[in-house]
């Protein structure tokens, strides 16, 4: 009687090394990976975008000690200023600030920006306000940044500079 015994196979060096898992495997351990980082970078973003919660005042919105005078400029430049209001704000507060009706309150005129400081109203812009807030009069949030992410703080100090000539 012969016995016949299984040998393992011959691989060739152009074989797939990983044998039956292949790069499929790693491609999918890959991809978890990643998207596991990408939704755990997101909820660190999200935090960071309201970090007190719904309703409660950042530090620009509760200091109102060194109120601007009507007509000071902000040390931005107010001609860039215009021209990324026009992109970014002006959808919500209109092309004169004036405001939208159910959208974003006048900023001409307005006393909230008025009581703040250049550098107060800078990060309240670069926090915005929930649609929740007490001080919220529309209902309708403000985005960080006016929704526009790329701003600089620059970009942001020079639209507060623009506002500063309007008031």
């Amino acid at each position: 009687m012969t016995e016949t015994t299984e040998q393992a196979p011959i691989r060739n060096d152009d074989e797939d090394p990983l044998g039956s898992v292949g790069n499929g495997g790693f491609f999918f351990a890959g991809l978890t990976f990643g998207f596991l980082a990408a939704a755990a970078i997101g909820i660190v973003a999200l935090m960071a975008l309201d970090p007190l919660g719904p309703g409660q005042r950042t530090a620009a919105e509760s200091t109102s000690t060194s109120a601007v005078e009507v007509g000071e400029v902000a040390a931005g430049d107010p001609v860039n200023g215009e021209a990324i209001y026009a992109s970014t704000c002006a959808t919500c507060h209109g092309p004169d600030a004036e405001g939208i009706q159910g959208l974003g309150p006048p900023l001409v005129g307005n006393e909230f920006v008025q009581s703040l400081t250049d550098a107060e109203l800078i990060a309240f812009i670069n926090v915005g306000r929930d649609a929740s807030h007490s001080d919220n009069k529309t209902g309708v949030a403000m985005p960080p940044k006016g929704g526009n992410p790329s701003l600089t703080d620059g970009d942001i100090a020079d639209v507060v500079a623009f506002l500063r000539t309007l008031l």
